[in-house]
């Protein structure tokens, strides 16, 4: 189960940056384009910085998940009004089936397990 799990949670990752790639591809798409490319993903990712990482400053129970619906679909709709309506819907269900394996239990305290474990090896 480690391995899936590990392989799951990476699975989040590459889902973050792919949502942050759409938000670039509509800047891309739209005036003015030197600004939206780089912008639209620098504030996607500050978002996610302080309402949806794991050690979000002002993330919560309610708060993380809110936050991360918003990103995930809006980068959807980005890639959709872009031009890419398959992608845009590949990526909003790859971002539902990752998020939702990485909501089982065994697999989202992972990281805390390994913390705790490495922890007690120093003592």
């Amino acid at each position: 189960m480690k391995v899936f799990g590990w392989t799951v949670l990476s699975l989040v990752f590459v889902d973050e940056l792919l949502a942050m790639a759409a938000f670039g591809v509509w800047g891309w798409e739209h005036e003015p384009r030197w600004l939206l490319v780089w912008l639209l993903p620098v504030v996607a990712m500050f978002a996610w910085w302080l309402f949806a990482s794991p050690k979000a400053a002002r993330g919560g129970p309610v708060v993380r998940p809110v936050v991360k619906v918003i990103v995930f679909g809006l980068a959807s709709l980005a890639l959709l009004d872009a031009g890419h309506p398959g992608w845009a819907l590949a990526l909003l269900v790859f971002s539902v089936v990752v998020n939702g394996l990485a909501q089982i239990p065994a697999i989202s305290r992972l990281p805390t397990d390994v913390l705790r474990e490495d922890s007690a090896r120093t003592r």
